[in-house]
């Protein structure tokens, strides 16, 4: 029996599920074990209890034995690598834009200068500042099923969660408009399982192998570079999505290159700026990178530096 680690939620459990069904088609026995972590224990924004705080118990309970692997939203997990573990698999992603789930139905743009948008993230909020639309941000905790009911309770006039979740839980109905990268580009790795398991365990990881996507490992690892490198964990003002595109060459060739587009955000949304870049997709890392470079040619480390008034 191959024991998979979750997190609790109904989410997190719906994404473990998944993996869980696909080993069990392949003839493989698999059971999910819940696993409570410090993320989910904490009602304090993601900003202040630090990265790692939903991965770092479902990595003890691999290393100790509870599990033998488990299933991580990958945009949770520290940049840092940890040679412990693997990460066996990156399965096709979903949807890596953010959704906006508003009241009465309303786009972002019809949205009346003053209204309350609840986010869980610094990027999110610095991108909604930087549009320039007069709204008032606040901070969002709690499930999916808690942040809808903030909308349809009249307690916020909209919020702006990742649209795969709600993809996976079954509630893109609730969505009034899905946000274009060019008005909000998601977090590094949005829409991305990472199916890590005990760096030792090759016989595990080889079968978790078969579930491994090429081109979402390429675009996350691209993205997952591009945020290291800016030395920005997950709740920094850094979004990122890379996609492996078709590109003709001289000769009418059809051949694969890994477009990254990428953008640093002032918490405060006075500044945003913006990077792109083409590479191969064996060579997603140096891709990252090289936009990460661009990024602070344009001035990232001063954009990143700014803090909202009330911080100062």
């Amino acid at each position: 029996m191959i024991r998979i680690g979750t997190r609790g939620s109904l989410l997190a459990t719906t994404q473990a599920g998944t993996i869980r069904d696909q080993l069990i088609e392949r003839g493989h026995a698999a059971e999910l074990v819940i696993i409570s972590t410090e993320g989910d224990r904490s009602a304090k924004p993601v900003a202040e209890i630090g990265v790692g705080v939903f991965t770092a118990a479902l990595r003890e309970a691999i290393a100790d034995g509870r599990v033998d692997m488990a299933v991580h939203s990958y945009k949770d997990l520290p940049t840092a690598a940890d040679d412990r573990f693997v990460i066996a698999a990156i399965p096709p992603r979903a949807d890596a834009r953010d959704a906006l789930v508003a009241r009465d139905g309303l786009v972002l743009g019809e949205l009346p200068a003053g209204s309350v948008i609840g986010t869980s993230s610094v990027r999110r909020a610095a991108q909604l500042r930087a549009l320039g639309l007069g709204l008032e941000i606040r901070p969002l905790r709690g499930n999916l099923d808690t942040r809808l009911n903030r909308v349809s309770s009249g307690d916020l006039d909209a919020i702006v969660v990742a649209r795969a979740g709600l993809a996976r839980l079954g509630r893109l109905g609730d969505v009034t408009e899905t946000l274009e990268p060019v008005q909000m580009l998601p977090a590094p790795a949005q829409g991305a399982l990472a199916v890590e398991c005990r760096s030792g365990d090759t016989a595990l990881a080889a079968l978790l192998s078969e579930l491994d996507d090429p081109d979402t490992r390429a675009a996350v690892t691209a993205e997952r570079a591009l945020l290291a490198d800016l030395e920005a964990g997950c709740s920094a003002p850094v979004g990122a999505i890379a996609e492996v595109v078709e590109s003709i060459d001289d000769d009418g060739r059809v051949f694969e290159e890994l477009s990254l587009r990428a953008c640093v955000a002032a918490v405060d949304g006075s500044d945003v700026i913006r990077a792109s870049g083409i590479g191969n997709p064996d060579r997603a890392a140096e891709l990252g990178l090289a936009v990460a470079a661009e990024l602070f040619e344009l001035g990232a480390r001063e954009v990143m530096s700014i803090r909202l008034r009330d911080e100062r």
